[in-house]
């Protein structure tokens, strides 16, 4: 890569350039490529669909239109929980999703999207780009040819929705909550039945019984999806997922096939994406929680501290037992637990120890 070509790309993932991108008509007739892309969120919803179409448009433009990403909500080319399929099958190119929809194939998976008392956002980063987390996570999608990358991150999730609020562990047993990954294995291990529903089933779900409570991710979402028309009762914080991760999935074949070049300007929009996401969450997040309370009467509820123990007791058990499923989950499990010991010691000096003092002074 020149320097002219390095400085554009990387200015576009840092993102300084336009999110939208038109190729000129000629160019389609140059020999552009056409990707696939398909995601498991509607298109153009809040935080999820944009960040998919930001990546997209900025993928575009970094490429100077060698490719054209033609994007398809979930439910749209294939089912919003089947996208790392669509790629085996050759029937996408792309996908924007999170790992924890394909625990069905390996645990493993389930390490690289949201782990139960595992990893904040930047605590995930720094396992994937400096704790060994991408080799391992080559490893695992390798095997359903298909190379990812961090694509994006909602941050510290809700507790989730409740049709009335939960005083105490008991409220889970008997509980039909939609909660995917290891956070629906330690709700069924308190008692409850986790549900996977894609994120456009939940409401009509919600509204006919078919579940009593559901987690999504927070106000900005939750809000779009208009759940507080069903239930008023919010919890917090999510002991499930504290920095869920948004994933891009590319199919290896397209993978190998792309010059170094291209394969750093995509790695590097998508590295973009990761942050940029997360920023739109977080300033999203507040003025979405005015509205649900201030608006629409949602009335949000902390879970108590022994709650949140019991859950953890469960957590443990659900790791420990995700981590001894098959070899691969192992050899995730045992980088993702010996990483987090590191990783819980700073940010009790750092983050943590920061924030409880922060609070100690009022603006």
């Amino acid at each position: 890569m020149d320097r002219r070509t390095f400085l554009k790309t990387t200015g576009i993932a840092a993102g300084a350039a336009a999110a939208a991108s038109t190729l000129p008509a000629p160019a389609i007739s140059q020999g552009v490529k056409e990707l696939k892309m398909v995601m498991s969120w509607p298109k153009g919803f809040p935080g999820l669909g944009t960040s998919a179409a930001r990546f997209a448009s900025r993928l575009e433009t970094a490429l100077e239109g060698k490719y054209k990403v033609k994007l398809y909500g979930g439910g749209e080319l294939v089912h919003p929980l089947k996208c790392l399929d669509a790629l085996q099958e050759g029937t996408a190119d792309l996908y924007h999703s999170a790992e924890y929809y394909y625990q069905g194939k390996t645990k493993a998976f389930s390490f690289f999207a949201a782990v139960p008392f595992g990893f904040r956002a930047d605590e995930m980063d720094a396992w994937v780009h400096h704790g060994g987390g991408q080799k391992l996570w080559d490893e695992v999608s390798g095997q359903f040819g298909v190379k990812p990358f961090l694509c994006g991150n909602s941050g510290v999730q809700m507790g989730g929705w409740f049709k009335k609020p939960v005083t105490s562990l008991e409220d889970f047993k008997g509980l039909k909550m939609r909660i995917p990954g290891l956070g629906g294995d330690v709700v069924r291990a308190l008692g409850g039945t986790p549900v996977t529903l894609a994120g456009a089933e939940i409401l009509p779900a919600l509204q006919a019984g078919t579940i009593d409570a559901t987690e999504w991710v927070g106000p900005y979402n939750d809000l779009a999806f208009g759940f507080y028309k069903v239930t008023k009762h919010m919890h917090f914080p999510g002991f499930h997922e504290p920095g869920t991760v948004l994933s891009l999935g590319v199919r290896r074949g397209l993978w190998d096939k792309m010059s170094k070049n291209e394969q750093t300007i995509l790695a590097a929009v998508a590295h973009s994406e990761n942050n940029v996401t997360l920023a739109e969450f977080n300033a999203n997040n507040s003025a979405s929680l005015d509205t649900l309370v201030n608006k629409h009467g949602v009335q949000v509820h902390e879970f108590s501290d022994e709650i949140f123990k019991g859950m953890g007791e469960a957590a443990k058990d659900v790791l420990a037992s995700a981590g001894n499923s098959d070899p691969m989950a192992k050899k995730v499990y045992e980088s993702f637990m010996g990483f987090r010991k590191i990783a819980l010691e700073w940010s009790r000096l750092s983050e943590q120890a920061y924030m409880n003092k922060r609070s100690l002074t009022k603006f």
